[in-house]
Order: C-alpha cells, then structure tokens, then sequence
C-alpha cells in the first residue's frame, strides 16, 4: 500500500463501509450467482447447467447496477426460485475478507460513528449478520432497498442523509464497486477508498484512479 492510501483520522467523523466485497468476501457472491443460482435453475427447469447458465447470464447482464439485481424477491419471481432460503442455505460459505474483523474491531476505539451501507437485499443482509455478526460492529446499518434507488444512483446519497445525517466533507466511505465509488464522489464524499481484492479467489484489480487497498486492515 502507498502512503496516499492513509486516512488522516482526525478529519473523519462519519465512517460508510459496504458489505460485500469490502468486508465479506465476493466470492461467495460470485459463487452464488454464477454457479449455485445456476445449477439450481437448471434443477428447477430440467435444463443442462451450460444452458442455464448461458440463459441467465444476459437477464442477470440486463439489470446490473440497478434495484432489481440486489432484489432476492425479483429473482424469486424471475426465475421461480426461492432465492432466500437457497442463501440462507448455503450461508456457511459467508465470510469476512481477510483483516477486516479485526479492523472493525480497532476502529470502533476511534470514536467514530461506523454506518454500514449496503445494496443487499435486507433478507440478505439478515443471512449474512446471523453467520457473522456483522452489525454488532455498527452503529447503524443500511439496504439500500428501502431509499429505492441502489448507491450507483445519485438520489441514494441525499436519502441516506436524510436518514443519516453526515457532513460528506468529514465522512471517510469505503466500496469495492467503481460506479458506486463515483456516485459517492458526486455527492461530494471528500474521503473515498476503493478495495482492489474484493474476491480473494481472484486478483487485484485496477480501481481506474481510485485510491485503493487491498484489504481494509491499510486503512488503520
């Protein structure tokens, strides 16, 4: 890490942590989507598991970024899947990212009001605390699917503040999604960090100019 990726503490007040892919491994996500959600299709639909997978890569394709795509109750319907309890399933694959327990357990001796602000779905952030203990790290915790608009949207932030009053000047937030990072950006966040190995199957990856870590532990 580069000394440029260090917080100067002193000027945070506000802390806003995504989940996935920040703090909890992507893995499980892109395991999930891409081979579990798959197979089951297939299962459900008696179709070979190339098929469905070929199938559902466009319609998963054709909502990214969007309300739909963080919604297990548009997929249940979409695809005639009980997305939920196929999670809550197989939830023993959930996991932190390494380091980041530890620095959420460091950071709350900062003095810092530590806000979770995520685009799961709120049945999946439920699956995901019940594994991990997740918001016991928070102060408060926020799905986007209640604002009606995901973070990439410029209206999520001014909604968040509405429900959380924060000075975007003094607030530090932490993503892996790029779109996301430049949403927050244009709201005028004055402290953004962008993870680079939010997927510890996978390599770091370029953050196109984004300040970036490869773990949130740097941060500290």
């Amino acid at each position: 890490m580069g000394s440029s990726a260090a917080v100067d503490w002193s000027t945070i007040d506000h802390v806003l942590l995504d989940m996935d892919g920040t703090l909890l491994d992507l893995a499980y996500d892109n395991w999930f989507w891409r081979e579990h959600v798959p197979l089951r299709y297939a299962e459900r639909h008696r179709l070979p598991a190339d098929l469905a997978r070929s199938r559902l890569a466009p319609r998963f394709q054709a909502v990214a970024g969007t309300m739909d795509w963080y919604c297990i109750d548009y997929w249940s319907r979409e695809l005639d899947l009980d997305i939920g309890a196929i999670k809550r399933a197989c939830a023993d694959r959930v996991r932190y990212l390494p380091g980041a327990e530890r620095f959420l357990e460091r950071l709350r001796g900062f003095g810092k009001r530590v806000v979770l602000v995520t685009n799961a779905h709120p049945e999946t952030l439920a699956i995901k605390d019940e594994r991990v203990a997740l918001t016991r790290h928070f102060d408060a915790a926020y799905s986007s699917h209640p604002f009606a608009v995901p973070k990439e949207h410029p209206e999520f932030w001014p909604r968040l503040r509405r429900a959380e009053p924060f000075d975007p000047a003094r607030t530090l937030f932490v993503d892996d999604s790029l779109a996301v990072l430049e949403s927050a950006r244009g709201f005028g966040i004055g402290c953004l960090r962008a993870v680079r190995r939010p997927d510890t199957d996978q390599s770091a990856r370029d953050t196109q100019g984004f300040t970036a870590v490869d773990g949130v532990l740097e941060l500290i």
